[in-house]
């Protein structure tokens, strides 16, 4: 593509920051050019974004039946794994598999629940309320 060719499609990620792309001078030769965005590129993230707001959306309403308990939600808002919270927590993956039930999670001591806090960067009462207040 030419340098005069790439696209500059306002995202929502655009007003952030601007993507890198390779492109062709008037003389052929490569070189890095700044782009907006790209309409196709912006159509599916805002799918994956739908996707994932599905998924909160579920999480949220499986802890609020009793279903899971409350890292279930918060995993799926900070978009961690049993792997990645594993490694923010210390905890085995086995465990954390554990802590998503409901009774097991509501006999977690103070200082495992804070250690669940500090990874999902909510305090204590807002990881067992599910009530989130972003900043």
């Amino acid at each position: 593509m030419k340098k005069e060719n790439v696209p500059q499609d306002l995202s929502s990620l655009g007003k952030i920051t601007k993507e890198v792309c390779y492109a062709t001078d008037s003389d052929g030769r490569y070189v890095t050019q700044l782009s907006d965005g790209w309409d196709v590129k912006i159509t599916a993230l805002d799918v994956a974004w739908q996707e994932i707001d599905g998924r909160i959306a579920n999480a949220k309403q499986r802890v609020l039946n009793g279903e899971a308990s409350p890292l279930l939600f918060f995993m799926e808002l900070r978009l961690m794994d049993l792997g990645i919270l594993a490694d923010y927590t210390g905890f085995w993956k086995w465990q954390i598999k554990r802590h998503l039930k409901p009774g097991v999670f509501n006999k977690l001591s103070e200082k495992d629940l804070k250690k669940y806090a500090e990874a999902f960067n909510v305090k204590v009462d807002e990881l067992k309320s599910i009530d989130v207040h972003e900043d």
